[in-house]
């Protein structure tokens, strides 16, 4: 009886550990070597950088959100494990679904898509405040959205 109970509680374990959901984290950028995917510039601007993970442990890094976004428009999303961004208001990687976005042809980003990702409603609305400009954006919006000249 002692035996059944042991392999039962090691199947189960088994099963919980290949159900769990794997979590994917963005990792550092190498301004020294890192390209980005769109426009083949170098990731020299950190702080507007992107990236996706991909479910395979690929990535892929961008200088600015609208090269990512651009890219995302041509990917199979069931490739794809998470994608991040750099916030405008903390320097921190964001998931991008998470993030409030703001939009003026007047913010300077390195491709001049001129979208800033914040880390929330509130700290977004404070920087519009601030500069007294801006649109502010959801994830959903970025990708109908009208970027204009971007290059």
């Amino acid at each position: 009886m002692k035996w059944k109970t042991l392999i039962l509680l090691f199947l189960f374990s088994v099963l919980l550990i290949g159900c769990s959901e794997k979590t994917y984290e963005p990792r550092e950028i190498n301004a020294e070597t890192d390209i980005c995917k769109v426009c083949n510039m170098g990731i020299t601007h950190e702080d507007y950088a992107a990236q996706l993970v991909f479910k395979n442990g690929d990535y892929e890094v961008f200088d600015d959100l609208g090269c990512l976004i651009e890219f995302m428009k041509d990917v199979d999303e069931s490739e794809v494990g998470a994608a991040f961004i750099k916030s405008a208001d903390g320097n921190e990687w964001l998931p991008v679904e998470e993030a409030t976005y703001v939009y003026s042809k007047d913010y300077w980003t390195p491709m001049n898509y001129g979208v800033l990702a914040f880390s929330s409603k509130d700290a977004a609305e404070q920087y519009m405040k601030e500069n007294s400009e801006g649109e502010r954006l959801t994830y959903e919006q970025l990708y109908d959205f009208k970027w204009g000249i971007h290059h």
